[in-house]
């Protein structure tokens, strides 16, 4: 091997080791979020840092890390290579950093927690009860209510997301660990004098002949509201869109129509009955989506074994 071999390699050492972990990060919020604001608020920086440190790493690395399509700005092929590998850098700071600290001792610190409504319903006191507030692994709780697709994005800001998605959508995203805490049906909730409450299940057919309180479109609750439709072989009368379970039961008492409800974790109010839906798909996974860096941290690792616990309880009840 010649002397003009052997300098491409170190080259290309020299040109990686100048590439800073910092930058990485920006990148790699860049692509996970879309926007230079969305990254400064997520890291508590200006934008225009978060711009200066773009153009610095492009400086480096000399090749189109960015493009822009309309107002989003998104990664090219070689962007998203070099996110991806900040994801590797990151996860093993984070390993480095908690052995440094909790290496010999309990393990302590703030976790912060979100859920989406009826989640946090049911895990929150289960969080509570099991980190109290003098306790030397603390948790700050938050609720956060947003479609499948805004989930993965909170992990820029939390270090647990406790997020559901349906049987019938997309997995979650390759830049997420994902911790399954439960698999939860939906079921019919119906007035307890209505005519269907006297069936022990509700099929497609029947339900579709109801009127119905539904999601906001674009929530999954809506896709199974339409596949009654497709099995029943006509529209089904939507007459409120209604996110939040405890008001869309709470309608059904009213006698407003059918919803369909979380079996476990948004318990029915006196005078709604819950019966099973047959006949069309309807059940959720929650799951606690974690980003690898933050899953080293032993007090995270508590936290996520609470709420599979958490979980577990729920479907054995």
């Amino acid at each position: 091997m010649n002397q003009a071999e052997l300098a491409e390699p170190i080259v290309q050492l020299n040109y990686i080791v100048w590439v800073d972990a910092r930058q990485l990060q920006i990148l790699r919020e860049l692509g996970e979020l879309g926007s230079v604001r969305a990254v400064a608020e997520a890291l508590l920086i200006t934008p225009s840092a978060v711009s200066q440190q773009l153009q610095s790493l492009q400086r480096s690395v000399g090749v189109p890390l960015t493009r822009r399509v309309g107002r989003t700005l998104r990664l090219t092929e070689a962007g998203a290579s070099l996110a991806g590998a900040a994801v590797d850098v990151e996860s093993a700071l984070a390993r480095a950093r908690e052995l440094a600290a909790d290496l010999g001792r309990s393990p302590r610190g703030t976790v912060t927690v979100s859920a989406f409504n009826s989640a946090a319903r049911g895990f929150f006191p289960a969080l509570v009860a099991a980190f109290p507030g003098d306790g030397a692994v603390q948790v700050v709780l938050t609720d956060e209510d947003v479609e499948q697709s805004a989930f993965a994005p909170l992990t820029a800001r939390y270090d647990v997301v406790l997020a559901h998605r349906f049987l019938h959508t997309a997995a979650w995203p390759a830049g997420v660990t994902v911790a399954p805490l439960l698999v939860e049906p939906l079921d019919v909730a119906l007035p307890a004098d209505h005519p269907l409450a006297r069936r022990r299940t509700i099929s497609a057919p029947a339900a579709a002949r109801e009127p119905w309180i539904a999601t906001h479109e674009g929530f999954p609750v809506g896709a199974i509201v339409d596949a009654l439709a497709t099995v029943a072989g006509h529209p089904v009368t939507v007459v409120h869109r209604v996110n939040e379970y405890t008001v869309a039961t709470e309608l059904v008492r009213a006698g407003a129509g059918l919803a369909l409800v979380p079996r476990w974790t948004t318990p029915a109010p006196e005078g709604v009955v819950l019966r099973p839906l047959v006949g069309v798909r309807s059940a959720r996974r929650i799951d606690a989506l974690v980003r690898p860096e933050n899953r080293a941290r032993a007090a995270v690792r508590m936290v996520l074994a609470t709420l599979r616990r958490t979980g577990k309880a729920f479907a054995a009840a």
